[in-house]
């Protein structure tokens, strides 16, 4: 499955304790990719998602849109292959 890919996107912001890990795992779930959303330390959120790179631009753009739960300042972004290591969507 070459057409599968593995975005990871840290989302600063007040993205922590906002509905913004369910948000993000219902919206990932509709496009039919996998994955987790975690809480950091530092109060980004990571996102890591697996699927067809279509449907992980995406959710980036969801991210991105300003209308999610929270306020989202920024996400950075980072590509690479789908690892296949995913079950499902959870919140961490």
């Amino acid at each position: 499955m070459s057409s599968d890919a593995r975005l990871t996107a840290w989302v600063r912001g007040r993205v922590q304790g906002v509905g913004f890990r369910w948000w993000v795992r219902a919206r990932a779930l509709e496009l039919g990719l996998s994955g987790a959303a975690t809480n950091l330390a530092d109060g980004r959120v990571e996102v890591v998602a697996e699927g067809p790179r279509e449907q992980c631009e995406r959710l980036l753009d969801i991210l991105r849109s300003g209308d999610t739960p929270g306020q989202v300042a920024s996400v950075v972004e980072r590509w690479g292959n789908s690892g296949g290591s995913y079950t499902g969507f959870a919140e961490r």
